[in-house]
């Protein structure tokens, strides 16, 4: 399949669910929907928050950390943080992950209002938050330097 970059297929049963970067002509809004149900499938919740066309716009991840359980020791620098990832493509032109903040967790409000700048500037944004434990970006795909 010319034109489609697959990053990381997940059983589902005996569906395979591909997570793509977006290279080609493959419409924001069903590569958003398959991502979302390879983290269900992967036991971690993920939600859109602001849709951009069905057909196009770039996508932004708000990676939230939760608590797995009552003992998450390590969730307590991280309560009310966030880190945010931007769709970039690199100096060649290959699809990555730019970290807003260095990378770094901010507060959700920090976060959030950096969204919104985002918004302000592409309107087409599509915005997707992940609850990950870790608070790793679940999106395949390289981390470009900031």
């Amino acid at each position: 399949m010319s034109g489609y970059v697959y990053d990381r297929r997940v059983a589902v049963g005996p569906i395979v669910v591909a997570c793509l970067m977006v290279e080609g002509p493959l419409p924001t809004g069903l590569w958003v929907s398959a991502c979302l149900a390879r983290l269900a499938a992967d036991g971690r919740s993920g939600y859109v928050l602001r849709k951009g066309p069905p057909q196009g716009g770039a996508l932004i991840v708000k990676v939230s950390r939760v608590a797995v359980s009552p003992d998450d020791a390590g969730l307590a620098p991280w309560a009310g943080h966030a880190r945010v990832f931007s769709q970039a493509r690199d100096l060649d032109g290959r699809l990555g992950w730019l970290p807003a903040f260095a990378g770094r967790a901010v507060p959700d409000e920090e976060a959030d209002a950096y969204i919104a700048r985002s918004i302000a500037r592409d309107p087409d944004l599509w915005v997707v938050e992940i609850e990950d434990p870790a608070g790793l970006n679940p999106f395949e795909g390289p981390e470009l330097p900031t």
